[in-house]
């Protein structure tokens, strides 16, 4: 069984979850995987603070803790900036825990030459706290929006998703997109799980797969979610 520690946002977790979905889309029912979404809101706002690392990981443990009881073979996060606390989670939770930006990362390395220019769009704190420039920047050349795009665009587009106004948000992200194209980069991390809701807005589900552009974490994390899901031994019986 998979466990999805969601609530980061909301609209992120049930993305996430209907993308597991969809990836079996015309099976039986029975042939659907079978998971528990656990949508923890109440996770306090992911700052790259100092002060607030500890209250974060407190909530983002015991909800890790509550899918290893109830019998989750492992956990995905579809947040990348909860990943700033993958480390300690992944030191003492005791199901093992898929890690979003090691996934893009492999997924990029199939899809995208090495020394590109990869445009990343993503929280202040995802782009502060490097996440991706970790695994990325060693082979490729990351790309961030401008100061303003940041604060005017891409921080609104998020804004706007997690309030339901999705419309307002795929609209507010176009600017960026073209000045990351303008800038050459070969493709696009949609590193907030918020952004492929705002981009995909009312696209097909088919378009998402086969975009030449976008790489989106949600979906590749549920891709890598159904491989492990499918080995020997992490189905549960039926």
């Amino acid at each position: 069984m998979i466990g999805i520690l969601g609530g980061m946002g909301t609209q992120a977790g049930l993305d996430f979850s209907a993308k597991l979905a969809k990836l079996y889309r015309g099976k039986l029912d029975q042939k659907y995987p079978i998971f528990i979404l656990y949508n923890k809101s109440d996770v306090p706002k992911r700052l790259s603070d100092k002060r607030v690392y500890k209250k974060v990981y407190r909530s983002l443990y015991q909800g890790c803790v509550f899918l290893q009881k109830n019998n989750c073979k492992f956990i995905t996060i579809p947040c990348n900036t909860a990943h700033h606390w993958f480390d300690d989670l992944k030191k003492n939770v005791k199901i093992p825990i898929l890690s979003m930006p090691k996934e893009v990362f492999a997924f990029a390395k199939k899809n995208c030459a090495r020394g590109s220019k990869v445009g990343i769009l993503a929280t202040e704190s995802t782009l502060s706290t490097k996440i991706y420039h970790k695994f990325f920047e060693k082979r490729y050349n990351l790309i961030e929006p401008t100061q303003s795009l940041q604060k005017r665009n891409v921080n609104k587009s998020i804004n706007f998703v997690k309030k339901g106004k999705v419309k307002e948000a795929e609209k507010v992200i176009k600017p960026v997109i073209k000045y990351l194209l303008k800038m050459k980069c070969k493709k696009i991390i949609l590193a907030c799980t918020e952004l492929p809701v705002a981009i995909f807005a009312y696209k097909s589900f088919k378009k998402v797969k086969s975009s030449k552009t976008f790489f989106d974490p949600n979906l590749i994390l549920a891709k890598a979610a159904m491989k492990k899901y499918n080995l020997k031994g992490t189905k549960q019986s039926r």
